[in-house]
């Protein structure tokens, strides 16, 4: 099958702007894309637009009619993804994470209507798992956990890439030195509980200072903790990618403490900029890195090991250097949008 391919992709609002990245590099090698917001052109119930609950497909079946797509791309699973099903157009679906423990995380803290909208959206989630064509999971690891819930289904692995020429050093932020960097959000507690570890950190390092920036529905369970340390400091969320890219020009390395992760694309955004990097050893966090090369994977609650790892990157400028030199390497070979792009092609190729 030659490149004229032409794809309809329906990405969420807060992720638009990889998406975005992604099918401009799909039109670079002669993918035909047209790129919409997902509730934008297909939101039925239980959707707070009442309008689009009579007929949630009127759009999208107008847009299908006039583009006649040859594949749909959508990054979650919603509506859209449904209008794809009933339309008969095959249905590729990128898995940034591992979706059945986030909704039972969810349904932990959720109300009784909460939880009935959250079965709704459950049914149109696994209605696009069971129908799609393909699947596209983040990572190594969550493609495991797909294949045991699909065995027959075809998965190919599929992450974000970079667009490497953005990733530069620039002026640094006004931070206190040496510094250690965090950048996470606080949204998932079993991700985020694992950061409250540094509370002993903090203590065996008083005159490091360790920046947190993110935010998230668990921000003040961080900070009840770790804001009472002088050398802690809390940034808020950062404008991606800019503010971030200035963030870790001004870091000297970074930490990345996680209770569970599908993946760990800040790890690859740190390497980029040539910042060494020590991450917890959960999920696929081991696919975006190489240890004691691009920096240190270290077991979860290991403190003494952190402690360790951060004294030697912090007091050998040169063996520091060295890892955020290899940490740039590894990410232009694995993780740029190119590379990640064109096995993409690949991949629909294959499958359509």
């Amino acid at each position: 099958m030659s490149n004229n391919i032409k794809l309809l992709i329906g990405a969420g609002t807060n992720k638009v702007q990889y998406v975005k990245k992604f099918s401009e590099y799909l039109e670079k090698f002669g993918i035909n894309c047209k790129l919409v917001i997902d509730v934008e052109t297909c939101n039925g119930f239980p959707s707070k637009n009442i309008t689009q609950w009579i007929n949630p497909l009127k759009k999208f079946n107008l847009l299908v009619e006039s583009f006649k797509p040859d594949a749909v791309f959508v990054d979650r699973q919603t509506q859209f993804g449904i209008g794809a099903i009933k339309a008969g157009i095959p249905l590729l679906m990128q898995l940034r994470g591992n979706y059945w423990d986030e909704v039972k995380w969810a349904k932990k803290n959720f109300s009784i209507k909460d939880k009935t909208i959250l079965s709704i959206r459950e049914k149109i989630a696994e209605d696009c798992f069971r129908e799609s064509k393909m699947i596209l999971p983040f990572s190594k690891h969550l493609s495991e956990i797909v294949s045991k819930k699909y065995p027959n289904k075809k998965i190919r692995v599929f992450h974000d890439g970079l667009e490497i020429d953005d990733w530069y050093k620039e002026e640094p932020m006004n931070l206190k030195h040496p510094c250690v960097g965090l950048l996470q959000n606080a949204s998932i507690w079993i991700k985020t509980q694992e950061m409250l570890s540094l509370k002993n950190i903090l203590e065996k390092f008083p005159n490091v200072t360790f920046y947190w920036a993110g935010d998230g529905i668990y921000r003040q369970k961080v900070l009840d903790v770790l804001g009472k340390y002088e050398n802690f400091k809390w940034l808020g969320n950062l404008e991606y990618p800019n503010k971030v890219r200035k963030f870790l020009s001004s870091i000297d390395l970074y930490l990345l403490l996680s209770g569970y992760d599908t993946f760990g694309m800040t790890i690859v955004e740190a390497e980029v900029m040539q910042v060494p990097v020590i991450a917890t050893n959960v999920g696929g966090i081991s696919e975006t890195m190489i240890d004691g090369k691009t920096g240190f994977l270290v077991n979860q609650g290991d403190i003494k090991e952190i402690e360790k790892n951060i004294t030697l990157l912090l007091n050998d400028k040169d063996f520091s250097k060295q890892m955020g030199n290899e940490g740039r390497k590894f990410v232009i070979e694995n993780f740029s949008w190119e590379n990640s792009t064109k096995k993409f092609i690949q991949d629909i190729k294959d499958c359509l």
